[in-house]
């Protein structure tokens, strides 16, 4: 990997994170957004599968996966491992793909050049393999990889022999959830092409129409199929159905084509597929709370507001993260981290962090607020919530330490990460069977390889956090807690003013 050449802001950020260190109750002051940004784009290098570039920065990574498909006759390489395992599930990716797409559309004009370059690589090694998986009409190929075989093991993806089994949904079969969201991926990513490259946008935009037809007219979650459910669940089944992914596929199709039959879908089904649930959560299952923000673009500018359920679920979801109002009741830890139960908590802060800074956007150019009440809510109060989610990841935080991997002197040394935990295969050739990972994985040592801009799964509810590498939990990267990160980054990188 190339060395970047420390600059004084970074050592200042050292400086600053040493006294932390010893000091946890005090605050960071500043933060480098324009390092933490290039490295949060970075990581995605790290999650390649395929065939790498000769451009490849991410040095103790190599050629994967290279068969990936090829037991059916087709070429399933490319896209990305979405965590720490060597599995390609679609559901998830094509969810980080539509947000490093949406990062582009709303930020990518606050991005260096160079930035957004690397975005839209990012971006098109994700939707080169999505246009794989939907070059058949009325089928998707929703998964790459045998998850028990691969998870009872701890091998580099350089060495995979595990079962890369491909798992496949054709009509009548549906598959609503992983098409819809493929087709909102593919939608979004045409939009940030556009400028870019017109014959791959438009090649984007057609195959997002096709794609979204089959979720349309095969109705049903993915992992409902027998055939599927074995190798999506428990990791990504639909746990929370299929209907969001419609109503989302059909908002982005809307914002890519400007087609009034989009429109219409997305305000005819709004009952019956549930967008008036209010549902206040956004992630790879949930588009909820994303999918009222998007909507709601069209409500606030004036055009149509037929559309007014969907933004007054946005403006109810920003003031449940208002102490101020009567709304509030997003957890918070004790040190100000937006807090959900479950697995990989700070998923949640950072797509939360990108809705509060894309709604504030959208306020902004309106000149509206959000009515919480008696209280009136505006941009600069988003925004601020958002900056606390992002300056908390990056180390302002009880622990003192960045839950990003490689930025500041204190971060996550151990990761949940078979690539990162086991010797390089440029530094140890020799292949590292199945088990003998195991000796890696309940090592004490740091990892050999540093896995920079990978966020973490973060802390628990009392903000503290043992860098502990079977806690996966915790100490798992995954490309969606990175994707909406992106989008974030580049808003401060462009706006660093103080809370």
């Amino acid at each position: 990997m190339k060395k970047m050449k420390p600059s004084f802001s970074h050592f200042l950020v050292t400086l600053i994170a040493l006294a932390l260190a010893k000091m946890p109750h005090l605050v960071l002051c500043y933060h480098d957004y324009n390092e933490a940004l290039i490295k949060s784009i970075l990581f995605f290098e790290g999650q390649r599968s395929g065939y790498l570039p000769q451009d490849q920065r991410v040095g103790w990574r190599a050629h994967s996966g290279l068969g990936d498909g090829s037991d059916h006759g087709l070429d399933l390489t490319g896209g990305y491992y979405d965590a720490g395992d060597n599995v390609k599930f679609n559901f998830p990716m094509a969810f980080t793909t539509t947000m490093l797409a949406w990062s582009v559309v709303e930020f990518g004009d606050l991005m260096p050049p160079t930035e957004l370059r690397s975005c839209l690589v990012a971006i098109k090694w994700a939707t080169d393999y999505l246009l794989k998986t939907v070059s058949k009409p009325n089928r998707i190929y929703v998964q790459v990889g045998d998850p028990i075989s691969d998870h009872n093991c701890w091998e580099r993806p350089e060495d995979m022999d595990t079962k890369r089994t491909v798992y496949v949904v054709d009509a009548p079969n549906p598959a609503s959830d992983v098409a819809g969201e493929t087709a909102a991926a593919l939608a979004a990513a045409s939009m940030a092409f556009r400028s870019a490259d017109r014959g791959y946008s438009e090649t984007l935009l057609r195959n997002a129409v096709s794609a979204f037809q089959f979720a349309d007219n095969y109705r049903g979650a993915y992992s409902d199929n027998l055939d599927v459910r074995g190798g999506a669940c428990p990791f990504y089944c639909d746990f929370d159905g299929y209907q969001d992914e419609l109503l989302w596929g059909a908002a982005w199709l809307r914002r890519a084509t400007e087609d009034d039959t989009y429109l219409n879908y997305v305000e005819s089904n709004a009952h019956t597929l549930g967008a008036d649930d209010n549902i206040n959560e956004f992630g790879w299952d949930n588009k909820h709370a994303g999918l009222n923000v998007l909507v709601s673009k069209e409500v606030l500018e004036g055009s149509t507001y037929s559309l007014q359920l969907y933004k007054s679920s946005a403006d109810s979801f920003m003031c449940t993260l208002i102490p101020e109002t009567s709304s509030f009741h997003i957890d918070y830890t004790p040190g100000g981290l937006i807090y959900r139960p479950g697995g990989s908590n700070l998923q949640h802060a950072t797509t939360i962090s990108f809705l509060l800074l894309v709604y504030a956007k959208y306020l902004d150019r309106t000149s509206q607020t959000v009515n919480c009440g008696a209280v009136s809510v505006g941009a600069a109060t988003l925004r601020r919530i958002a900056q606390r989610q992002v300056n908390y990841i990056l180390g302002e935080n009880p622990m003192g330490m960045s839950y990003m991997v490689g930025y500041s002197l204190k971060y996550p040394q151990k990761i949940h990460h078979r690539g990162s935990s086991l010797p390089s295969i440029k530094d140890h050739p020799q292949p590292i069977a199945c088990k003998q990972g195991s000796t890696y994985f309940n090592s004490s040592q740091p990892n050999p390889n540093v896995h920079i801009g990978a966020v973490v799964g973060g802390p628990g509810e009392d903000d503290l956090y043992d860098d502990n590498r079977a806690d996966f939990r915790k100490s798992e990267p995954t490309t969606y807690i990175n994707a909406p990160f992106v989008g974030a980054l580049a808003y401060f990188n462009a706006n660093p003013s103080p809370l």
